[in-house]
């Protein structure tokens, strides 16, 4: 049986649908990432996963169970680590996990929690005098500590160093193998990318695509994508993108060409910047990367 699997899932307040006939499933051990723009939905689908927000109409089952009415034995299952989470003050870390865990008929070794997220060292310290790093590691412990059979990670690395997020990774990674089931959100695309088994994005409520980031990605695979700064001469070079095969665009002093013709549009550039005396700043000619894929697919800045 999957671990998620959401039929047709309908979430209305009053006369705005944020969720509108979502449907997808999620397999026993997988890593999902979840992603959308802001207002896309996901919070709302992911709040209902969690049992947190009821639904309007569609099916959802969650570890076997309907998350509405599966009560303490479904929570007792699942682990939830939010963007922020409240912690009292004045515990240290070990009261804190100690604590919550005592929430579950069934806990990680604590030992085992401290190492996996990086607070051995802490584990006597009180909650108020650490980072807000070290406080987003609590957050991780706290998911962790119930050893749940299915982990919600909303933003896991926010306010993290490189250090820091690789070393989650890295947890992310060991609890797959452990056969946990994890939907992430996230609006790191580097991360997405190093986790994710699948990638499901939704926009205005709908899934729009879904796949393996390399699936994603297939769907330009044939594209190059070339970008420099805006030239100084830049009336004259906008005349030039007529004789080129791939399509222009400019934004924010940048220029950016998505081509199929890679070496005769980069001919056809070189040639122009050489006969005006104008360089192509920071010019660079790579493969769509998935963030690329992924402002396709939600039509253009995350923002909007």
């Amino acid at each position: 049986m999957p671990a998620v699997v959401v039929e047709n899932l309908v979430k209305d307040y009053g006369t705005l649908r944020a969720v509108d006939g979502l449907s997808f499933t999620v397999e026993q051990g997988e890593v999902v990432a979840l992603l959308g723009p802001n207002g896309a939905g996901k919070s709302t689908a992911v709040e209902i996963l969690e049992g947190h927000r009821t639904r309007t109409s569609g099916q959802v089952t969650v570890m076997g169970a309907d998350p509405a009415t599966g009560g303490a034995a479904f929570r007792d299952r699942i682990g939830i680590v939010l963007q922020e989470c409240g912690i009292e003050r004045e515990l240290t870390i070990t009261e804190a996990l100690n604590h919550y865990g005592a929430c579950y008929t069934r806990t990680r070794p604590l030992d085992e929690v401290l190492e996996l997220t990086g607070l051995t060292d802490l584990a006597d310290r009180r909650t108020h005098q650490l980072s807000g790093g070290q406080k987003r590691r609590i957050d991780l412990a706290l998911g962790l500590i119930g050893d749940p059979d299915l982990l919600f990670l909303d933003e896991p690395t926010t306010g993290f160093d490189p250090s820091a997020r690789r070393q989650a990774w890295d947890m992310v990674r060991g609890l797959r193998t452990l056969g946990t089931t994890i939907l992430l959100t996230s609006h790191y695309m580097d991360e997405v990318e190093a986790l994710a088994d699948r990638v499901l994005v939704i926009n205005q409520g709908k899934l729009v695509a879904q796949g393996t980031p390399d699936e994603l990605r297939a769907g330009i695979a044939d594209t190059t994508l070339v970008r420099f700064d805006q030239p100084a001469n830049g009336g004259t070079v906008q005349e030039l993108f007529g004789d080129l095969t791939g399509t222009a665009t400019a934004a924010n002093n940048r220029i950016e060409i998505r081509t199929t013709n890679p070496t005769g549009d980069l001919h056809r550039l070189t040639d122009w910047a050489l006969k005006h005396d104008q360089e192509l700043g920071h010019l660079e000619v790579t493969r769509p990367t998935l963030e690329d894929v992924y402002l396709d697919l939600i039509g253009g800045d995350e923002n909007e």
